[in-house]
């Protein structure tokens, strides 16, 4: 992979850590919020605990993509980045723009 397209990506891994990290703060403070209260009744507390489930949920795969953004800076320098660990070809880089964290290219990753 050139190194123009090399810092491209890297400057989106910080960009889309940086934003992640806020998310994630904010996700935590929501799921702060929607702790269900005893004093409810059925229904409402019903949907507290959905929204909490819900809010979990997607604080917890945040904190993955984070992780794996993370892992992807640390070997976007290394010569192996960009190449699908599957069938060794190359990601396309305007995939690695999108999601820097693949390790597989899209026929890989549908092939899964």
């Amino acid at each position: 992979m050139e190194e123009t397209n090399k810092n491209i990506i890297k400057e989106q891994i910080i960009t889309d850590i940086k934003s992640l990290k806020k998310q994630i703060e904010m996700l935590k403070d929501k799921a702060a919020l929607t702790a269900p209260d005893c004093s409810r009744c059925d229904l409402e507390r019903s949907e507290a605990l959905l929204d909490a489930e819900i809010m979990n949920k997607i604080l917890n795969e945040s904190i993955a993509r984070l992780a794996r953004l993370e892992y992807a800076l640390s070997q976007v320098d290394s010569p192996d980045f960009g190449i699908c660990i599957e069938c060794e070809n190359d990601i396309p880089v305007e995939r690695l723009k999108i999601r820097p964290e693949s390790v597989r290219c899209v026929a890989c990753e549908n092939a899964k």
